[in-house]
């Protein structure tokens, strides 16, 4: 056995990622040929854009993995795969990483200083806001590009290493001037369009980064509160009080002054009779009406609640349904504002707000808890519970509602025919797995609210509107100005619109531009846009657009999948995709998902290190999509199989070629008549045949986005093909001529084996790329050539079982049965206590009549295999070899 001189002595995965990834950078096998190309040519992926704000963790590689396999396989399917990458800059994650990074801040009011340097560079995990040095928005959104244009570097030859299929040619970021450019076309084309309008509403508030968040943004966490019982005082028309108290229950009693109004459901009879009456608030003696609605619960508290402006979601709905004034009393900062509201009059009721004034939610609950007690309309002691309280997905204090301007876009919430039409396209695109798709139909029939798109943020696009000021320097927000197309980008905070100078900025009878960014998501939505080149490139965009796939994590089908079919909806009236795959979770060894905010996340670098991409590869691939994967950094097993598959498929590859040449063997392509000329064994063309229904069936599981389906199937057959198979024919192939001169039957076991590799080279080249490249540059172009290592294995057509059909049996039970025989003997061996490679004298093969007959044809290789002189058959109705006659030499021994 002589193996080949341009396959290495000890194979070994360490290397590859190197060796392999800049082979594939210089010739461009990932790169997207789009001459020529049609749509029906083009598998088109809308890659997720990662957050360039600090550092990946295993979750990103899980599932950017699922797409890349599939990618792959499309690719060597004839597809001219469109895969590019994005960054994700912009936004909240960017702002905050760059404060902490540089230990500043933004102070839009100060200029910019053109030799600003920062005070450090990465030296603090959080720097206080006290510490940080404020600079100008233009310095600040400097610091942001020059770190994530350093994080993107880091994060690509991360995803390199991974070996991810990508046409580093197609990149785009989110902040960049053709990104930024098509988010403001965008934006004012929903203008022209009325689907973007500004108002003055209830808007939820983080006060500490001051910014509206979306309904999307929103999460749920259990925090400590309490119930207070007040009681509110009946009074008959003239304010004269009357009857029994009211008594409520409520968390947020430092709201009362907020207060417009008692709800209780209108079914309950408790307070059916007050219903239409008046009732004044305790300390300020405020009348505000009892009212019914049916969101009222009757099982709450009391069943009866005050209205506030605004303490809650509920709040909101309530007042905005049940006509009710707006006494807002919270600021932007979180404090409670020096004004009170009109309502209350009374002096008594304008000292207790005066102590309030000034405070934040916390004292201002304390003190108005102490006032109440004091004049005794708070009964009895607070309750303490624990409660959902919500917060912004990125913030760290519970979110108040406060009522600012802000930019909304219509998002079908009060538009039923545009909710039914977003209905339908969810239902028109294919989820895998399908059951995701409940998800967004419940977010768009749950959608309470148009989408707030407006941020008090820095580093984001800007909202590309200016608005006139009148004779008093008050702007006229009905009379929006915006830019030419052709002047795009544009920053209303710097740059001038048409008909205006820049001393008339900020002066009566000049303008104001905008301060406000657009949510990242009003970006992000148009991925498929940006990605494709959009009104940039058009013939471009016609050849990817729609998309044949989004591949995402189940946690943002209500951001990201919902935001990007509104805006293709909107622009093209049809659905961005044809296909969206959904990833699941990676959870810690208790089952907890991994965050950065829990502190579980594990990152990658260590992981590749040590076991190598294709390992790390193989454990991502394992997972289903829509299935949450665990995985303990201190036992990686999934990731310790992956790798032992990875070097068997190295050294499998190896030891056949090392079997040399048999006429008709095949190379990196299959000339199907000349294999079924060699391949005679019934052996050999039983184990095509199952090779061929592996083809099959990965091919199927691939057609139906089960990647996990088909690498198991493949693997499966892969460690029958090595256990089984190459220990049945190694002395067949090994062997010369027969007795009459004829090497047919050695022949026939190198040319089965050598295509069998050759198409599990290709079968497993989506899930562990660098091996299968490695082992199929060991491979001659064709009979007699010599290796061509130009050639990739990731540019040879996906195999189907028409290539090698003709060499292959129609059944596929030899191979099963002469699996179970050799597994029998290696078993009866074993309970002899003998050695596997122990001479026998003699053994019988017990089996059904059928089975004998299959097994007769394999006669030979199992007595070579065996080391058995005389092997006997016999019926039986289940196969088992018994009777084994040690040689007599190992006997006596």
């Amino acid at each position: 056995m002589t193996t080949p001189a341009n396959v290495p002595d000890k194979p070994a995965l360490e290397g590859l990622e190197a060796k392999w990834g800049e082979a594939w950078e210089q010739s461009g096998v990932y790169r997207f040929d789009r001459d020529g190309a049609t749509r029906a040519d083009v598998y088109s992926v809308d890659t997720p854009p990662p957050t360039a704000s600090g550092s990946l963790h295993i979750g990103h590689v899980f599932s950017y993995t699922h797409t890349d396999v599939v990618s792959r396989y499309q690719r060597m399917r004839g597809k001219r795969v469109f895969y590019p990458m994005g960054w994700d800059d912009n936004g909240l994650p960017t702002e905050r990483r760059v404060q902490n990074y540089y230990g500043v801040r933004c102070d839009p009011s100060l200029p910019y200083d053109p030799g600003f340097t920062p005070p450090q560079q990465g030296a603090a995990k959080s720097v206080k806001a006290a510490d940080q040095v404020p600079i100008s928005r233009r310095n600040f959104i400097e610091l942001c590009e020059a770190l994530t244009i350093e994080d993107e570097q880091a994060f690509e030859q991360l995803w390199r290493r991974l070996g991810l299929s990508v046409d580093w040619t197609q990149t785009y970021r989110t902040i960049d001037d053709d990104s930024r450019a098509a988010s403001q076309r965008a934006f004012l084309r929903n203008i022209e369009r009325g689907e973007a309008y500004q108002a003055m509403a209830p808007t939820l508030w983080d006060v500490t980064f001051r910014t509206a968040v979306a309904q999307a943004e929103l999460e749920d966490r259990d925090q400590p509160g309490a119930y207070h019982t007040l009681a509110f005082h009946r009074v008959d028309a003239d304010g004269t009080r009357t009857g029994d108290d009211v008594v409520i229950e409520t968390t947020r009693p430092e709201l009362l002054p907020a207060c417009v109004a008692l709800v209780a459901h209108p079914d309950d009879e408790r307070y059916q009779p007050l219903f239409g009456t008046n009732v004044a608030t305790p300390l300020f003696g405020v009348e505000v009406p009892v009212l019914a609605h049916p969101l009222a619960q009757p099982d709450k508290g009391s069943g009866i609640a005050m209205i506030c402006t605004f303490g809650d979601v509920t709040d909101v709905v309530w007042w905005r349904e049940l006509q009710l004034p707006n006494r807002t009393i919270l600021g932007q900062d979180g404090r409670i504002v020096s004004t009170p509201p009109e309502a209350i009059a009374s002096e008594a009721g304008l000292a207790a707000y005066a102590e309030l004034a000034g405070k934040t939610v916390f004292s201002a609950k304390k003190a108005i808890v102490e006032l109440l007690q004091d004049s005794g309309e708070m009964l009895g002691d607070a309750k303490p519970i624990q409660h959902p309280v919500k917060f912004f997905e990125k913030g760290d204090k519970p979110l108040e509602i406060v009522s600012t301007r802000q930019w909304y876009v219509r998002n079908g919430a009060s538009d039923d025919a545009l909710k039914a039409r977003l209905i339908e396209l969810g239902r028109e695109l294919r989820f895998h797995p399908d059951f995701m798709r409940v998800r967004y139909e419940n977010w768009v029939e749950g959608l309470s609210g148009d989408w707030l798109i407006s941020r008090q943020r820095f580093f984001g696009v800007p909202i590309p509107v200016w608005y006139p000021l009148d004779a008093d320097g008050n702007p006229d927000y009905d009379r929006v100005i915006t830019p030419p197309q052709e002047a795009l980008p544009v920053d209303p905070s710097t740059d001038v619109p048409a008909g205006y100078s820049e001393e008339q900025r900020g002066v009566p009878g000049g303008f104001a531009g905008e301060l406000d960014v657009m949510d990242t998501w009003m970006t992000s939505s148009l991925t498929p846009q940006l990605a494709g080149g959009w009104e940039r490139d058009p013939e471009l965009f016609d050849v990817v657009f729609p998309y044949d796939v989004r591949p995402q994590g189940q946690d943002i089908i209500r951001t990201w999948l919902f935001s990007t079919m509104l805006r293709s909806q909107l622009e093209h009236g049809s659905a961005p995709w044809k296909h969206a795959t959904i990833s699941g979770f990676i959870v810690d060894p208790d089952r907890k998902k991994m965050s950065k905010s829990k502190g579980n996340v594990v990152t990658p670098a260590d992981i590749l290190e040590k076991h190598g991409s294709d390992a790390v590869r193989y454990w991502a691939a394992s997972s289903r999509l829509g299935t949450d994967a665990a995985f303990d950094p201190q036992n990686p097993t999934q990731i310790k199989i992956g790798r032992r598959l990875a070097i068997k498929v190295l050294n499998a590859t190896k030891l056949v070629l090392g079997y040399g040449d048999a006429p008709g063997t095949i190379g990196r392509t299959i000339d199907p008549d000349a294999l079924a000329a060699v391949v005679t064994n019934p052996l050999d063309r039983a184990m095509l045949a199952s090779l061929a229904d592996v083809v099959r069936d990965a091919t199927g599981a691939f057609e139906a986005f089960n990647h996990a389906r088909a690498l198991e199937v493949t693997e499966t057959f892969f460690w029958t093909f090595c256990d089984d198979y190459v220990e049945l024919v190694k002395e067949r192939a090994y062997g010369g001529a027969d007795a009459d001169g004829s090497t047919a039957q050695r022949d026939s076991a190198v040319a089965a084996m050598r295509a069998a590799v050759q198409v599990l080279l290709r079968l497993f080249a989506p899930f562990i790329p660098f091996a299968a490249e490695e082992s199929w540059s060991w491979i001659a172009a064709g009979t007699g050539s010599a290796p061509d290592a130009g050639a990739s294995v990731h540019a040879a057509a996906w195999p189907t079982a028409d290539e090698f059909a003709s060499a292959a049996d129609a059944s596929d039970t030899v191979l099963g049965l002469a699996s179970r025989a050799l597994t029998s003997i290696r078993g009866a061996k074993t309970a002899a206590k003998a050695s596997q490679k122990t001479p026998v004298a003699s053994a019988e093969i017990a089996a059904p009549g059928a089975e004998l007959e299959l097994l007769r044809q394999v006669a030979g290789d199992l007595e070579a295999v065996g080391r058995i002189a005389e092997l006997r058959f016999s019926e039986a109705d289940d196969l088992e070899v018994r009777d084994i006659e040690l040689a007599e030499a190992e006997a006596s021994a």
